[in-house]
């Protein structure tokens, strides 16, 4: 009798500590809940606040102290004196106090004239709580119903995805909520720069990244009004993305072994595809433009998703097996990504049987890789596995970073790397626009520089040189709360040209129009295909 009382004793011990816990537990979420919730609101309360000249005037200079601490080459498309001069007329112009945002638009244009790509400002942004950000990623924003592009500083849209299907391609649009749109783009472009004085960088970005820009000047919004052709005016409203999703997941259901390796085997192959389950669209693709396999078409939109090691070593086991002779790859509107992806790619290319991709990239100093935000976006558990290895990882980088003979620190990472033994030795072509950025033009200017492509279309957003890029943390300014991005190595070609700050050039210069978007029709791929039919038919009689 006494077991069962002390056992049924410890039962409602044991029942009162699981509802104590239970309720700890709700009552932590609940905190971390509201704690959220007062935090964003305390935020965005703060957003619209004028800043005191004196704190605006420590944020100046605390961006011209980070950029000289961090930046390499800060002085490579400007002066020293000329850049110092920026910053103190921005100062002297800040005479009365300002809100975040006019600070932003004030400071942007004087980080924009270093000249380097990849250096950019980003406006003091509201914040949303968890449940507020889950319902936007379930939602297609106004803008990103539509391609724009601009053609004679004009914007058009290229492609349309809304449900209002009377915004045809080729329809110009003209004003954002009754704001004029030429002038608003002449204002996102003091924001932002391309590398050095390439100018076909801004307009290919803009047209890409139009919602981004007006989302800085004007926060998010759930419905804005389009007038296109100065006359037919639309409301567009946010809506609901396709809940089609080509990604299966594993459900809580039990499930066979075979159903797994199914599962399994479709992931794999989307994420060789670079399938982004955002967007919805795959970002590396290999077609053949006719039965007898000739020539291949490899598109490429980013460098930056999925596994590219099984692509690559797939797409060209195919041409191999094939007996390709033409190989073209697609790389306009391809903003750039890992560059360990666009050295695999060249590994597949590469006219010598060895070859060195880069040179030891440049840094500012011993410790300047040390802000390369090692820790950002990790979850708990790998936040807790970085931590472990940090030491290891900081001290690889101290000991690697030394100062060389011309007084520069450099990360010595170039070794001398092998051609694939299955490399593609056909003929190649490769497509380039503004648009083709950062990995995208280290990958041309090595492929251009060993007379290993042909290319065609207008040249490139990045530099043939290089550019200030590899590991980019942004810096928040602590008064005003923008963020600076700014890169921490200047990614070296080993390859150079003594045309300085201007990206790759093509061998054929081809711009499409905006009637060439209405008609469906592709001048630059034209250009290559119908150089090859000629090619081979001459080959043929001779």
């Amino acid at each position: 009798m006494i077991q069962k009382l002390h056992a049924h004793s410890n039962q409602l011990h044991y029942k009162t500590i699981i509802k104590t816990c239970s309720k700890g537990i709700i009552v932590f979420f609940l905190s971390l809940f509201l704690v959220q919730c007062t935090s964003v609101k305390k935020h965005n309360a703060k957003i619209d606040k004028e800043i005191s000249v004196k704190q605006l005037h420590k944020d100046v200079d605390f961006t011209y102290r980070k950029l000289q601490k961090l930046q390499p080459q800060l002085y490579q498309y400007i002066s020293k004196t000329a850049l110092e001069a920026k910053f103190d007329s921005l100062k002297t112009s800040i005479t009365k106090p300002l809100t975040s945002y006019a600070f932003f638009t004030k400071l942007s244009p004087v980080v924009a004239s270093i000249g380097q790509g990849h250096t950019f400002t980003y406006p003091n942004m509201k914040r949303f709580t968890k449940k507020e950000s889950k319902l936007l990623k379930k939602q297609d924003g106004p803008f990103s119903q539509f391609e724009f592009e601009i053609f004679d500083n004009k914007l058009y849209v290229v492609n349309n995805e809304s449900d209002l299907k009377a915004i045809k391609v080729g329809d110009e649009l003209t004003q954002i909520n009754n704001e004029p749109v030429q002038p608003l783009i002449e204002e996102f472009k003091n924001w932002i720069t391309s590398d050095g004085y390439n100018t076909t960088f801004k307009d290919k970005f803009i047209g890409q990244r139009l919602g981004t820009f007006y989302t800085f000047k004007n926060q998010y919004q759930d419905s804005i009004a389009f007038e296109f052709n100065y006359e037919n005016s639309y409301w567009v409203k946010r809506k609901a993305k396709d809940s089609a999703t080509h990604t299966i997941k594993t459900t809580k259901e039990k499930l066979t072994k075979i159903q797994k390796d199914s599962i399994s085997k479709v992931n794999k192959h989307l994420s060789k595809l670079g399938y982004n389950k955002l967007t919805k669209k795959y970002h590396r693709d290999l077609s053949f433009t006719a039965k007898d396999s000739c020539t291949a078409i490899m598109k490429i939109k980013s460098f930056t998703v999925g596994n590219y090691h099984g692509f690559y070593k797939e797409s060209f086991e195919t041409l191999k097996q094939t007996g390709t002779q033409n190989l073209i790859i697609d790389l306009r509107y391809n903003f750039g990504g890992r560059l360990n992806e666009i050295e695999e790619l060249y590994s597949y290319l590469a006219a010598d049987s060895t070859y060195t991709f880069s040179r030891p990239s440049q840094v500012a100093g011993k410790t300047s890789m040390f802000q390369m935000d090692y820790f950002k976006g990790s979850k708990p558990l790998l936040f807790s596995v970085k931590a472990l290895v940090s030491p290891i990882v900081y001290g690889y980088l101290f000991f690697r970073t030394n100062k060389k003979d011309d007084g520069n620190y450099y990360i010595t990472s170039s070794k001398e790397k092998k051609a694939k033994e299955n490399k593609f030795t056909g003929n190649v072509y490769v497509l380039i626009n503004g648009g083709s950025f950062s990995a995208s033009s280290i990958l041309s200017t090595k492929l251009k520089a060993n007379k290993r492509a042909v290319f065609v279309g207008e040249e490139t957003g990045g530099d043939y040189n290089g550019t200030v890029a590899g590991f980019m943390p942004k810096i928040t300014l602590p008064n005003s709360k923008v963020k600076v991005r700014l890169g921490l190595m200047y990614v070296n070609a080993v390859e150079k040209t003594e045309v300085i700050g201007h990206g790759i050039y093509p061998d054929v210069a081809i711009s499409p129009t905006i009637d060439d978007r209405v008609k469906d029709n592709d001048p630059e791929m034209n250009y290559i295909l119908e150089t090859i039919k000629a090619k081979t038919t001459a080959e043929i009689t001779e």
